[in-house]
């Protein structure tokens, strides 16, 4: 009986792979809704990064703040491999369309969330559509385009990966801040891309039913997800809910063992395998899986890390560290989409992850480099070498394994080495990580110890870059360098990583693609009028065809000036043009196709949105958001203050800009955007003063402060023998009698009271027969020194 129902299993599986029933629109189309859901997908993962501080903050659950991050990565990873059985057996279509409904009903629950434990279970479910939706995207594009044409579709897929990377915690960043959102909202903004990508699945992606083995791996299921979650467990908590060296690592590494013997049991006897253990016994199969695992290490190790270090090293905001990887983005849609159309030319792919993997491990080399002084120049250049290699290294890795396998085999082999890549990242982002604490603990202990100097209040822990960046010298330096050398380290073993992956990239076979090449110079005649019908009626809609509209503010006045600036998806300049007195604006496009229209003034934040243009003209008016600043001058009783620290935070307490006063006490703090804010200022000398401000979104708003003189008083606590007394109690009282401030003398008997207005003031000296004597301030008072009746 089990042989009656894999015969007809196998020939049918071939049927919806062949390419002839989709024409190349048609092919566009369905690569368009693939890439909304994998951009969905991968952004949610992210976005949530920047907001987890808010989250925690409003539902509670501190401890529990890892789970929040790490739940979705856990249920992705170990769920992969089941997406591309279970699309197997009930069909690709109808499993992803399920992935995207899964994801915008856990995306639902996660944003209406009360309490920490309802959102961890909302990001587990979350991440189990996510699974599916990176998994069987690959698949479905392996099933409509055969290999030999699959690189330059594939191509825009690992752009899309690497976007949407970088993005996410760009895009939770603004969510966050932007007023009338919060951080709800990183998880609603993702559903309406998720809700067109269903949309246009469904309308038109149309493959053949087959008939399909029903059966379900159920033991193979248990088991591979088994060892997959405990492993993701101990990669996830291990070094913040429990230690490395602990009973929970041992315990969750041995069931992990024992689960994956008992899923190799599994697949060895079960008639229809998740994973099969044929591909295994597949060379290119291994090889890429092995090659993936070290490329998701690097990748994900690089881009967790290095905002960390433009953040804390470079004083960066989390907006301008995100804008510090555009290099890498930009070089990765290169090289992705680039290296996708020269395999579909030639037939030849594994140059490219043989030099992609020698540029990821030579990134790994020039980050390890990096240092406090490095320029701005120098880590675009270096992170842009790391978005070459990860650009020809991702897809063509998954490529080189579905033309290998067997048609049967295709979706087991492409959830199969998305597995990898995935288990590489989580691997990468644990390790790097206890590497950068254990690193970070002993450089700055040794440079304490070479010092001689305490450690600041905080400990050896380091704090968030604001708190690092306030730290008082010399204990800032050292925080700085210490983490530096630290983040040496970790890029440096992402070298011995990549050069791995290069090995097992160096012994990869390339075979030849299968499917027909797209136009050879022998058949050039022949394909001649191929191209003819379509290049027949470009000329006519180029006139017709374009984009039009009107770009608003925010509060809906027509922005006149904004220049417009049209490209497309390989980033080649089409157009430009400037909005008129209406802040109406036209710009023509060649064809159909997907754009970019980019949209900057000067007074307003520049802006960007993804166009897709069909038979018809596209109308689309353009929402810029205000770009406000706050000025002003600093003033004291003698005039404007030089040198003067101004500290604007928002309305939840977070730094969003810091600065210091000018000869003539002006201040300016940009790109602080529209909204109430408290801003701080202090300077030696005079009283601290913190004020309410409202900043608007169409202008600068003034503020200038004057800040009241201030006074200290110091002194000694002595005995009759003139010695200094320690504990002794200080207290000082104002003219009314009111306890103003009180502390205890250190061993060199020094006490003092700062940060006080002019008046009458007593000072008593407690702690032994009390002394009391009365001072009048009008300015700073030092050597006030009190005489105990002390042995």
């Amino acid at each position: 009986m089990a042989h009656a129902h894999t015969v007809p299993q196998r020939p049918a599986a071939a049927a919806p792979t062949a390419p002839v029933h989709y024409t190349h629109r048609q092919i566009l189309e369905i690569l368009s809704g693939l890439m909304m859901a994998m951009l969905t997908a991968m952004i949610s993962t992210s976005v949530v990064g920047t907001a987890l501080p808010t989250i925690v903050g409003d539902l509670g659950g501190q401890d529990q703040l890892s789970w929040v991050a790490s739940a979705s990565l856990l249920t992705m990873t170990a769920s992969t491999p089941l997406w591309g059985k279970l699309s197997d057996i009930f069909g690709r279509k109808l499993m992803f369309q399920s992935a995207l409904l899964l994801f915008v009903v856990a995306s639902i629950a996660a944003g209406l969330s009360q309490n920490i434990g309802e959102l961890i279970g909302a990001r587990a479910v979350q991440g189990l559509g996510v699974g599916g939706l990176s998994a069987l995207a690959q698949v479905i594009l392996g099933d409509v385009v055969p290999p030999r044409e699959r690189g330059r579709y594939s191509g825009y897929m690992g752009a899309v990966f690497g976007v949407a990377t970088v993005a996410g915690p760009l895009l939770g960043g603004f969510i966050v801040d932007a007023d009338g959102l919060g951080w709800r909202w990183c998880f609603y903004v993702c559903i309406p891309l998720a809700v067109v990508a269903f949309a246009v699945i469904q309308r038109v992606l149309k493959l053949p039913k087959v008939r399909r083995d029903t059966r379900v791996d159920v033991f193979g299921a248990f088991t591979i997800t088994g060892s997959a979650t405990l492993l993701m467990l101990v990669l996830s908590l291990g070094g913040h809910e429990f230690d490395w060296n602990s009973p929970w690592t041992y315990g969750l590494l041995a069931g992990a063992v024992v689960m994956l013997g008992l899923a190799i049991v599994a697949e060895r006897i079960a008639s229809d395998p998740i994973l099969p253990p044929r591909l295994f016994r597949n060379r290119t199969f291994v090889l890429a899986s092995i090659a993936s695992l070290c490329v998701g290490i690097a990748m994900f190790g690089g881009m967790i890390y290095l905002p960390q270090y433009l953040q804390i090293v470079k004083g960066m905001s989390p907006t301008s560290s995100g804008l510090m990887t555009l290099p890498m983005v930009v070089a990765m849609f290169v090289t992705s989409t680039g290296s996708g159309q020269l395999v579909t030319r030639t037939g030849k792919w594994k140059i490219f992850p043989v030099v992609g993997l020698l540029l990821v491990g030579a990134s790994m080399y020039l980050l390890s480099q990096l240092h406090v002084d490095s320029s701005k120049l120098v880590i675009g250049l270096d992170v842009a070498v790391l978005g070459l290699g990860l650009g020809l290294t991702l897809q063509i890795l998954i490529l080189a394994a579905q033309n290998s396998a067997a048609m049967s085999d295709l979706a087991a082999t492409t959830s199969g080495v998305s597995f990898f890549r995935n288990l590489g990242g989580a691997m990468g982002v644990a390790a790097f990580g206890a590497i950068l604490t254990n690193r970070l603990k002993d450089e700055l202990t040794d440079r304490l110890t070479a010092a001689h100097a305490r450690p600041p209040a905080s400990g050896t822990a380091l704090g968030s870059p604001d708190a690092v960046h306030h730290l008082p010298e010399p204990f800032k330096g050292m925080v700085l360098g210490s983490f530096t050398s630290a983040l040496e380290t970790v890029f440096m073993v992402g070298v011995p990583v990549a050069v791995l992956g290069f090995l097992a990239v160096l012994f990869l076979k390339e075979t030849p693609l299968r499917g027909k090449a797209p136009a050879p110079a022998a058949a050039a005649p022949a394909a001649a009028p191929a191209p003819a019908p379509a290049a027949a009626p470009v000329p006519a809609p180029a006139t017709a065809l374009g984009i039009h509209g009107v770009v608003r503010s925010e509060v809906g006045r027509p922005v006149p000036g904004t220049a417009l600036t049209l490209i497309d998806v390989g980033g080649q300049q089409l157009g430009r043009a400037v909005t008129q007195a209406d802040g109406g604006y036209a710009l023509a496009v060649p064809g159909p196709g997907t754009y970019v229209l980019i949209a900057a003034t000067g007074e307003h934040e520049p802006q960007a949105a993804t166009l897709v243009v069909g038979d018809e003209p596209v109308a689309f008016d353009l929402l810029l958001t205000g770009s406000g600043g706050l000025a002003g001058t600093v003033r004291g009783t003698g005039g404007p203050l030089e040198g003067a620290t101004v500290v604007v935070t928002d309305v939840r307490g977070e730094v969003v800009g810091t600065t210091r006063s000018g000869p003539d006490g002006g201040y300016a703090v940009r790109d602080v955007t529209a909204g109430g804010y408290t801003l701080a200022v202090s300077a030696a000398g005079h009283r601290p003063a913190a004020l309410t401000v409202e900043v608007t979104g169409n202008g600068q708003t003034v503020q200038d402060v004057e800040l009241a003189p201030g006074a200290h008083v110091h002194g000694t606590v002595r005995n009759e023998a003139g010695q200094p007394v320690a504990d002794a109690r200080v207290t000082l009282l104002d003219g009314a009698g009111a306890v103003v401030a009180a502390v205890t003398t250190g061993p060199d008997g020094g006490y003092g009271f700062a940060d006080l207005t002019g008046g009458r003031y007593t000072v008593i000296a407690s702690g032994y027969p009390p002394v009391a004597t009365a001072l009048a301030l009008d300015g700073d008072l030092d050597g006030h020194d009190l005489r105990l009746g002390h042995q």
